[in-house]
């Protein structure tokens, strides 16, 4: 339960890692089971871990998607009844701008109030890799969309290459203890460079201030100048993840890794070093070295894009935002920039109901309230 868009009063996550962990990633029918098992007692929690009451609060938000249709379909249907029973407002929310919103309610919580525009938010998790331009029109927000993944996801790429190493899932939060244990430099890794004519790479991207957006931009319209098409920054990780699989076939590993998954599928809850024990040096440089390239990767391009547009913010959100390194690279690097860089909270980096109350609140203000008859869109756009 989130207040005025800006206090978190309750935030309770029902997690179904161990559901998914024996299939190596997510079954879409199993999350739509445990969605709807979930609902009611999460609700339930909240409302009590608040010391709040159904008829106490102001109105219901819930997610419309992007995402998997069966587990949206439960959300939305228990919510609308709930509005419906409770005759309070219901509000239909993007994931993606929820992403965005938790790094803005928690810096709303440290009293920032003070965020410069146009801002450009990297959502970056297992099922996302997005650039968007955001501008704040008094409490409404618009988002245009400079960029994505063309095929697999940042935090899905993690997941996919832990999973042909052995290593379990969820994959990001393991590879990124374990990269620290490797040398990153040990194997060459070549991340994918769209070619396209709207696509530009980081390497063809003048320095901050020589390509700047307008001062129309920066009131809410977004363009190249001089007149030119506007570029895009896409991302490409499939290519990243077949290099390692090559990597593993040529230097002999596979049945490294089949001992390695067997005694950690023996193991109930493994830690870090259980996972050390069962790595040893040419696989955590493999580790580091394939973390490093997908880091680079993102920073590059993130940093091109707000070069490009002269952003004055950078948000850096979503599941793979909890990721050290990222972090440490993004900090240590926007600033040589000129452009500050936020996060969220680890626990507000992953998918939560508190990023979902913020983003409605600008809605609620507005009052933006959801028709009866929406339904889920497993592809919902962000505008």
């Amino acid at each position: 339960m989130v207040r005025s868009g800006e206090q978190v009063i309750s935030n309770v996550v029902a997690s179904q890692i161990a559901t998914h962990q024996p299939y190596g990633g997510v079954v879409p029918e199993l999350a739509s089971r445990e969605h709807l098992r979930a609902i009611v007692p999460v609700v339930r929690q909240a409302l009590a871990e608040a010391g709040k009451t159904y008829e106490s609060i102001d109105a219901l938000a819930v997610t419309q998607g992007p995402g998997l249709a069966g587990a949206l379909m439960v959300g939305i249907s228990y919510a609308k009844a709930l509005a419906f029973a409770l005759e309070k407002p219901l509000i239909a929310v993007n994931h993606l701008e929820g992403h965005i919103h938790a790094v803005l309610l928690e810096e709303r919580q440290k009293g920032n109030r003070e965020l410069h525009f146009p801002l450009l938010a990297l959502v970056v998790s297992g099922g996302h890799t997005h650039l968007y331009l955001a501008q704040r029109h008094g409490e409404s927000w618009s988002y245009e969309n400079i960029g994505h993944t063309r095929d697999d996801a940042a935090g899905e790429a993690f997941d996919k290459v832990a999973k042909l190493l052995g290593l379990g899932y969820p994959g990001g939060p393991i590879i990124d203890q374990l990269a620290k244990h490797g040398d990153a430099r040990a194997v060459k890794f070549a991340i994918s460079q769209i070619k396209h004519p709207d696509r530009r790479t980081a390497s063809k991207i003048p320095s901050l201030g020589q390509n700047r957006a307008t001062n129309g931009a920066a009131a809410g319209t977004f363009s190249s100048v001089n007149g030119s098409a506007a570029p895009k920054f896409d991302f490409s990780y499939s290519g990243i993840k077949t290099a390692v699989l090559r990597y593993v076939e040529t230097q002999g590993l596979a049945e490294s890794i089949e001992a390695r998954r067997r005694a950690l599928g023996g193991t109930a809850k493994p830690k870090l070093d259980d996972y050390l024990a069962h790595c040893d040096q040419q696989a955590l440089d493999l580790i580091a070295s394939f973390q490093r390239a997908m880091v680079g990767d993102l920073v590059s391009k993130t940093l091109a894009a707000a070069r490009e547009y002269g952003v004055a913010t950078l948000f850096v959100t979503g599941g793979v935002a909890a990721n050290n390194e990222l972090r440490e690279t993004f900090e240590r690097e926007a600033p040589e920039h000129g452009i500050p860089v936020y996060f969220p909270s680890r626990p507000l980096s992953t998918d939560n109901a508190a990023m979902i109350g913020a983003a409605a609140y600008p809605k609620f203000v507005a009052r933006q309230f959801a028709p009866t008859d929406f339904s889920a869109e497993a592809g919902l756009a962000l505008r």
